[in-house]
């Protein structure tokens, strides 16, 4: 039986050392990291990813600023108000909830991010720095960084190990596939448009599935003691589902993760540790 990569346990685990974090630097400093939520519209899903982070925010002591903006706003006001988060002194995160209406530009206002404030990590000067390994120097993508924290916990070794990127998304295949890269895996980055996608996935000693397509991967497709990380999430027929057939899969695997319960809680916890991050290299500590 495989082992599960049991998100949730390890997600509480890192809130946990956070929130200690998080009330040492408000004795240090005088006060709270603080994130700034910038949400345009009312997009019910939106809505709901913004509540979540917000209640994780307080959960360690992180002081959050919830900007909601008309959905008719010009791309004009909305880089301005992302100008005036930038300026402030007593906001350290900065994030633009996607996706935006139709006539704004996401790569625009990703861009007036200033890189230090971009806890998202997808301005262009924070995915340069995880592309080269830099990482104590950005603020990395919440997704592929959560990723890589199952695999410190886990003790999974990666140095030498094929390794295959279902997915090339520049939020999570891409900079998850650099991450790996940079962990010394072989790395195979695979996508729509790739031939026979099965005989990548079963040559991985790791595979990363990131494609929104529910139970794209049987259990035929996968390795015998392989490790599978999940990172896609669908609603099909009222239930929650990842990328991979997980009842099966899991059978034949060495470790994998469960959708839900697995990349996902990870990634907001993430995005809490950019912010306490953020916070702690614009104060110099």
């Amino acid at each position: 039986m495989a082992v599960i990569l049991d998100g949730k346990a390890l997600s509480e685990k890192i809130r946990n050392q956070l929130k200690e974090e998080v009330e040492k630097l408000r004795e240090k400093a005088g006060r709270e990291p603080a994130l700034a939520v910038v949400l345009v519209g009312n997009d019910p899903a939106s809505e709901i990813y913004v509540r979540n982070k917000i209640k994780a925010c307080e959960n360690v002591g992180i002081r959050s600023i919830d900007r909601k903006l008309p959905a008719n706003i010009t791309q004009e006001e909305l880089n301005s108000v992302v100008r005036e988060l930038n300026e402030n002194e007593t906001v350290d995160g900065i994030i633009v909830q996607l996706p935006l209406p139709e006539h704004l530009s996401c790569r625009e206002v990703i861009n007036y991010i200033s890189p230090e404030k971009d806890v998202d990590g997808f301005h262009p000067v924070n995915v340069g720095k995880a592309v080269i390994g830099l990482y104590d120097e950005g603020l990395m993508p919440c997704t592929p960084a959560g990723v890589m924290k199952f695999f410190e916990e886990y003790n999974i070794s990666l140095e030498g190990k094929n390794t295959v990127m279902v997915g090339h998304s520049n939020i999570v295949g891409k900079p998850l596939a650099n991450m790996l890269l940079n962990a010394n895996a072989t790395v195979s980055v695979c996508h729509v448009y790739t031939n026979d996608l099965a005989y990548y996935t079963r040559n991985a000693d790791i595979l990363c599935v990131a494609t929104g397509v529910p139970h794209l991967i049987k259990e035929d497709m996968v390795k015998e003691g392989a490790v599978v990380i999940d990172i896609g999430i669908s609603r099909v027929n009222g239930k929650i589902v990842g990328d991979v057939d997980f009842e099966r899969v899991k059978e034949k695997v060495a470790a994998i993760t469960p959708v839900p319960g697995g990349v996902g809680p990870m990634t907001i916890t993430m995005l809490l540790y950019n912010t306490v991050k953020a916070f702690k290299m614009r104060m110099g500590y």
